[in-house]
């Protein structure tokens, strides 16, 4: 899963002192909890298992035991939260074999640092769209089209 995160305009809750409230309000502006799903798996994942034991690498059995749920959700959660960047994938166990996950640098606002890069480049990228767009307009304009308005948009 590529990087995929919602941006908007929000105030900071830098008010509100009940983690898990805070918490799940960031997870819903990002995108990471679904509006109209249940909170319970995704919350519980991020803020008690990565959040409240940022050390600890957490092996796919291990969370669906924690959580009481299947490894494919684990496994879809996981996906979402690899794809903020936030999260990273170690190898444990005997002979480093066994994949598990953790908090990247144990502890949030430095994995944080990942996600808003992400953020700039695709920001940037957009911008160069946009100036690559505008010249493209420019040019049609010039080349002599009599009324561009007039053209069918062939999509």
């Amino acid at each position: 899963m590529g990087f995929e995160i919602i941006v908007k305009d929000t105030t900071p809750m830098v008010t509100e002192n009940d983690i898990e409230k805070v918490a799940k309000q960031f997870l819903l502006q990002i995108g990471y909890i679904v509006k109209g799903s249940s909170p319970d798996i995704p919350l519980k994942l991020f803020l008690g298992c990565f959040i409240r034991r940022p050390d600890k690498a957490w092996l796919v059995d291990e969370l669906a035991f924690e959580l009481k749920t299947s490894r494919p959700t684990i496994y879809r959660h996981l996906n979402k939260l690899k794809g903020f960047d936030i999260l990273e994938e170690v190898q444990v166990g005997e002979e480093q074999r066994k994949k598990a996950y953790r908090l990247r640098y144990g502890n949030l606002s430095k994995a944080w640092n990942f996600a808003e890069a992400h953020i700039n480049g695709a920001v940037e990228n957009y911008r160069k769209t946009v100036e690559h767009l505008q010249e493209l307009i420019d040019s049609e304009g010039k080349h002599g089209e009599k009324n561009p308005a007039d053209r069918r948009l062939q999509i």
